[in-house]
């Protein structure tokens, strides 16, 4: 009888209905429980892997006829200028093999050109070393000439010629007086002696007479 009265007790409320909804709208927001969404989740993963497969399916029926039309129009036009090159290439094949026919020439005139250049550089640099030597032949012969069409060397030789000549006239001039106050000296002597002698030799005739 007393669980039983327990029971009655806790099923029966008295508490105000009002104030239960009240209560209820209150505390409502805090009961809500979100759900976050996980992106390593592999149902997300396949959801989103047909939704860009049905985006694809889309777009793919738009752009095929797209994509077809632009095929067809590449294919006329690869067609077109295969054609096209295949009559180009039947009109200008004598051009062609002329074309090949000059570049084996020049290649012929290339390598000639480089043998003969190479033997050009060679007497190119003989020429160079002949005309250095022959450059010091002529400075050389310059040096000489010019030493020897210089007229300050013969200048000198005359001038000292000259004042030999004149040094020379001066010694004869002066041997010249010498020999002339020689001459007087001993042709004074030669008097004296010639007059002490008659003083001498009178006086005896004068004697030898009386």
């Amino acid at each position: 009888m007393n669980e039983s009265a327990k029971q009655g007790d806790i099923l029966e409320s008295t508490t105000d209905a009002a104030e239960w909804s009240l209560e209820v709208e209150r505390v409502l927001p805090q009961l809500r429980v979100t759900i976050r969404t996980d992106n390593k989740d592999w149902r997300i993963h396949v959801d989103q892997m047909h939704q860009h497969r049905s985006g694809i399916e889309s777009a793919l029926k738009e752009t095929k006829g797209f994509l077809d039309k632009l095929h067809n129009e590449t294919s006329r036009t690869l067609e077109k200028i295969s054609s096209r090159e295949k009559y180009i290439n039947s009109q200008l094949e004598h051009l062609v093999q002329e074309y090949r026919a000059a570049q084996a020439q020049l290649s012929e005139a290339r390598e000639r050109y480089q043998q003969g250049n190479g033997g050009v550089t060679e007497r190119t640099r003989l020429l160079s070393e002949v005309t250095e030597e022959l450059e010091k032949v002529k400075q050389e012969m310059e040096e000489k000439g010019s030493s020897m069409t210089d007229g300050a060397p013969l200048v000198k030789i005359k001038q000292s010629l000259t004042k030999l000549k004149q040094e020379t006239v001066q010694m004869d001039i002066r041997i010249g007086v010498v020999e002339h106050t020689l001459l007087q000296s001993k042709l004074k002597e030669k008097s004296n002696m010639t007059r002490d002698m008659h003083a001498t030799v009178i006086p005896e005739s004068a004697i030898g007479s009386y």
